[in-house]
């Protein structure tokens, strides 16, 4: 008698996936293509930010020692267009935010605390309170040499415009994920086909290559393979990608021949079964220099396993250095049964800041999971839990 093989834990198979492949080739790429991809390299400041100290406030430049006045106003100092000279004892420049402040400044009157007549200023408030008050010092926010982006972050909006600062016009990213996907199965029928009762219109693949779309890939689609083993050892030994995405036929049914086909085109399976609910079917390995995942058939198995999976996989390909997905807390909007020996992924609604699990978890329904907007996490062998308990939660949508 076969025994079966042991359920894979799914942090223990989210490692061994990231040590079986290393991060694709790096590139430098215009800093306007690099959006939403991972660095390659850290990426360094070639200049000081400010270049020099500046105004933080509309009004005058001034000494600190000669609070609390009153001055002569001797020029301005505008954004682009200093003041040339230099301020002595007594004396002003009007000013404006982010003009260099003039040499022998070092502080700033707000225009809303000053009286000026003509040439003449003097003090109406309380003043800057210490020396450098309202002062953008030089280097404030960064200084040439300093790590502005690390090897592994994301090249987000707001990283964009810090690497234009910093003096950055090209950027070390890693290239697209080449991702190949593939559905199986002689029931499915490609969408908007002529229907009958006894098929099945194949949604998988437009949903992985929804799930992806965000992330730096470029999708190869396969389309319906059929449950034919010389038809997929085809198809297979002919993939050219980083990574092979299948859905359907990774089970242990006779017609569930990815695994077998997958042998024959020259992979090796690293691993089967994962300790999870939906998804338990998923399985991982290497065909040439491309990672496999073979996903469940079910969409639900496959939409999580995909979230779990095969969207940290990609990650990790592009060089993240942090793949995994975040969870964050929620209050359970009802109680939970303990859960079993499977870390089970719930399909539930956020309503009012709190997590309503789904009454039927069939991973073969679609209508709930669309009309989900968060996974609650229940960890194998976790204990019954109350309404208003705190939940570990993966938000979906």
């Amino acid at each position: 008698m076969n025994t079966p093989p042991t359920l894979i834990p799914v942090a223990e198979a989210q490692r061994r996936l990231f040590a079986a492949a290393a991060p694709v080739a790096a590139d430098h790429l215009p800093i306007a293509d690099a959006a939403g991809r991972w660095a390659s390299a850290d990426i360094l400041a070639r200049r000081t930010q400010p270049a020099a100290d500046l105004s933080a406030m509309d009004g005058y430049a001034i000494r600190y020692d000669d609070l609390p006045g009153p001055w002569q106003v001797i020029g301005e100092s505008a954004a682009g267009r200093p003041y040339a000279g230099s301020i002595a004892a007594g004396g002003a420049v009007r000013i404006f935010t982010g003009a260099a402040m003039p040499a022998g400044a070092d502080a700033v009157l707000v225009q809303e605390e000053a009286r000026r007549d003509g040439a003449h200023l003097s003090l109406d408030g309380e003043g800057p309170t210490r020396r450098g008050g309202n002062v953008r010092r030089r280097g404030l926010d960064f200084s040439e040499g300093d790590r502005l982006i690390r090897a592994g972050d994301r090249i987000t909006p707001a990283r964009i415009a810090l690497a234009i600062t910093g003096g950055a016009a090209n950027l070390p990213v890693h290239r697209r994920v080449r991702v190949a996907i593939a559905a199986t199965g002689d029931e499915l029928i490609p969408p908007g086909a002529p229907l009958n009762p006894l098929s099945l219109p194949e949604g998988n693949s437009s949903m992985l290559a929804a799930m992806l779309a965000d992330l730096p890939v470029e999708i190869v689609r396969l389309g319906i393979l059929a449950d034919d083993l010389a038809t997929l050892t085809a198809a297979f030994a002919a993939v050219d990608a980083d990574l092979l995405i299948t859905t359907g036929g990774a089970s242990v049914g006779d017609h569930d021949l990815v695994r077998p086909a997958l042998e024959i085109a020259g992979g090796v399976i690293d691993f089967w079964r994962i300790a999870l609910r939906p998804g338990k079917p998923m399985m991982a390995g290497r065909l040439g220099e491309a990672m496999v995942l073979g996903l469940p058939g079910n969409p639900v198995s496959a939409f999580v396993t995909a979230v779990l999976f095969a969207r940290p996989l990609i990650a990790h390909l592009a060089g993240a250095a942090d793949p995994l997905p975040r969870t964050t807390h929620a209050l359970l909007g009802e109680d939970l049964a303990a859960n079993g020996a499977r870390t089970d992924y719930l399909r539930a609604e956020l309503r009012d800041g709190r997590a309503f699990a789904s009454t039927i978890q069939d991973s073969s329904m679609l209508l709930t999971l669309a009309r989900s907007t968060c996974l609650i996490v229940r960890e194998a062998g976790a204990p019954p839990a109350s309404a208003g308990d705190s939940a570990e939660i993966l938000v979906i949508a």
